[in-house]
């Protein structure tokens, strides 16, 4: 039954832990509970924020309006082959519980993107990516409820427009719709994706020279776990920044006075250059101010390292922000979501 909270504490919906508050609050635990609150007065007359596992989000101050918890529960297996397999689940499954669903069924796809924190419905939105691997390249479908009509609409590969952690869902509609749930199409036939260096090391420390999908995932947590804060023991978003995208022409300037600057060619001609590199090459490494710190092994991460507030780790991005730009005239774009 749908329940409309007011003045709720927003510390647990978010993983970098901070203290916030919203003026409503309700959980949506079927569609039926998001059609029903479509006509309320509450979301009617009053700003609106949908959150699945809060692991994408910047609390800057108390959010005056309706915070929407997307809790929508079940994976559903939609059809099968002897080569492939398309499983829909919910919005609101934990990403990391449903990746390691698959593995348990021997599907091959997801295990690259193993413990990245989140929601199944937050993946297509930013097109979640690690390890060689993206959303896209398992992506079948997803379905959205219309946030003014209350009406479904299924959202092809094609529709989503995925670009890198882009989507339609942060472009031309962002805000409009309400992700329901998410289909992949998956393999039966064993084969992974190593071509990630980092992936190939660990497997090597391991000892693992025929790589099983649950082989691939291990490796992939074990390289998280080592360089990546837990949200549990220190409030994060995973990676704050994205990784800027340059021409050729600046590539070859920065590389002229940065030999060992770290950079991957595009099919576009242009080159991605490794944030998180450009970051602690400007000395940030464990920088900390007002309690919101670079984290000390992987500058891409910025944390909370006891009660900060979410404006002190906003002042923290911009900071870093200023510095990457003053050393190498590249700017680089928070990933992170900030209210």
């Amino acid at each position: 039954m749908l329940d409309i909270k007011n003045n709720v504490n927003l510390k647990p919906f978010n993983t970098f832990g901070i203290e916030a508050s919203c003026t409503f609050f309700a959980e949506i635990n079927s569609v039926e509970d998001f059609l029903a609150l479509l006509k309320t007065d509450t979301y009617k007359n009053n700003l609106k924020l949908i959150v699945g596992g809060g692991s994408n989000i910047l609390f800057t101050t108390n959010f005056n309006g309706l915070v929407i918890k997307n809790n929508l529960k079940g994976i559903t297996l939609v059809s099968e082959s002897n080569d492939d397999v398309i499983v829909r689940a919910a919005a609101g499954e934990n990403w990391h519980g449903f990746v390691l669903w698959c593995i348990a069924k021997g599907f091959y796809g997801l295990e690259n993107l193993s413990l990245i924190p989140g929601c199944v419905g937050a993946s297509p939105m930013q097109n979640i990516g690690a390890y060689g691997v993206e959303i896209k390249d398992v992506f079948n479908d997803l379905e959205a409820i219309d946030k003014s009509t209350g009406s479904k609409k299924i959202f092809t590969k094609a529709e989503c427009e995925f670009g890198y952690r882009e989507s339609v869902f942060k472009t031309k509609y962002k805000d409009q719709f309400l992700i329901s749930s998410v289909s992949f199409k998956l393999s039966k036939q064993p084969s992974v994706n190593t071509t990630y260096g980092a992936i190939n090391s660990e497997l090597e420390a391991m000892k693992v020279t025929n790589p099983t999908v649950k082989d691939v995932s291990n490796a992939v947590i074990a390289i998280r776990q080592s360089k990546l804060p837990n949200p549990a023991e220190m409030g994060n978003a995973g990676s704050f920044f994205k990784n800027p995208e340059v021409s050729a022409e600046k590539f070859n300037s920065l590389k002229t006075s940065f030999e060992a600057l770290v950079a991957y060619p595009l099919p576009n001609g242009n080159y991605k250059l490794a944030a998180g590199w450009l970051i602690e090459q400007c000395g940030l490494k464990g920088f900390e101010k007002d309690g919101a710190a670079v984290h000390s092994k992987q500058a891409l991460v910025l944390i909370n390292k006891g009660n900060c507030t979410g404006k002190a780790v906003f002042e923290l991005s911009g900071y870093v922000l200023q510095k990457v730009f003053d050393k190498f005239g590249v700017t680089l774009e928070r990933e992170v979501n900030i209210i």
